[in-house]
């Protein structure tokens, strides 16, 4: 019997209390699907039912995000590998055996060092605006990029419109091929999350750390080579961030990788949910098939 109902449940890993979503028949495949910045799984509330129909949807929210627990920065760590450690952490406590793995924005970074972890439990990638690739990144990142190679107070103190509510709205509607169909309820969501005390360090020190992904990029790139995982990129071609060369580029590594534009911002999901679920059903269900 299928169950498409959204659970809305906690787990303990890592000495945090995680929050996730989960929906579908426990005996079906896998989908984990990792969320970005300034988001949590809100951002996939339309995806999951469309998924779920025939898949096991598992959506945390990352430390710092959402409603899992958000210790202060001297508290915890906030780093791209204690995210992807409390991520492989509730995989283990899951004993979820294989999956395939949905990553945006900084999920991106986050499951791909999963990946690297765990190549034999990895069924297949859909990346939607997550970014692996050097020339991928646009000149949104530039100021980001003179903290990492120089990161004085002043240049911290500098990027903290960064958590703006200017900000954030700026990267739900930049390049929204029809804005009217983003609710305002997500991005009020996210900002009602950024505005918590002693958020804006959490929010600073992953803005520093970020710089750990691009080192890492030849090696995620290396997993891309020799493991070939199937790989769909769905993406929103006016991503002020992450910009359609950064998509193209896997084709690179992985010769069979799909791409797919749509014609849409960063948050690809609030105005084309249907048509990347669709793309992403057909792009798994050839998989079990073949």
């Amino acid at each position: 019997m299928k169950n498409n109902k959204i659970q809305y449940l906690s787990i303990k890993v890592n000495n945090l209390d995680i929050f996730y979503r989960e929906a579908g028949t426990k005996d079906a495949p896998v989908i984990l699907l990792l969320h970005g910045y300034p988001t949590s799984s809100h951002m996939f509330r339309n995806l999951i039912p469309i998924l779920s129909e025939q898949y096991h949807i598992i959506a945390p929210d990352l430390p710092g995000f959402g409603f899992s627990e958000a210790k202060s920065h001297d508290q915890f760590q906030y780093t791209f590998d204690n995210m992807a450690n409390t991520v492989q952490a509730l995989i283990d406590k899951m004993e979820i055996k294989c999956f395939a793995l949905y990553v945006f924005d900084y999920g991106a970074p986050t499951g791909f060092r999963i990946a690297m972890a765990n190549p034999e439990k990895i069924t297949a990638i859909i990346s939607q605006n997550g970014n692996a690739y050097e020339e991928g990144l646009s000149d949104e990142w530039n100021p980001i990029r003179n903290y990492w190679e120089h990161p004085t107070k002043a240049n911290r103190e500098s990027l903290k419109d960064f958590v703006s509510k200017e900000a954030t709205r700026f990267s739900y509607y930049h390049g929204a091929s029809n804005p009217s169909l983003i609710a305002p309820e997500a991005y009020s969501l996210d900002q009602f999350f950024l505005d918590r005390p002693g958020n804006i360090e959490i929010q600073l020190d992953l803005v520093l750390d970020y710089r750990t992904n691009v080192a890492l990029y030849p090696r995620f790139q290396e997993y891309f080579r020799k493991y070939q995982p199937p790989f769909l990129a769905v993406w929103g071609n006016k991503d002020p961030y992450f910009l359609p060369v950064g998509a193209e580029a896997y084709k690179r590594d992985m010769p069979k990788a799909i791409v797919k534009f749509y014609d849409t911002g960063h948050f690809a999901l609030e105005t084309h949910c249907k048509e990347i679920g669709n793309d992403m059903l057909n792009f798994l269900n050839d998989l079990s098939v073949k």
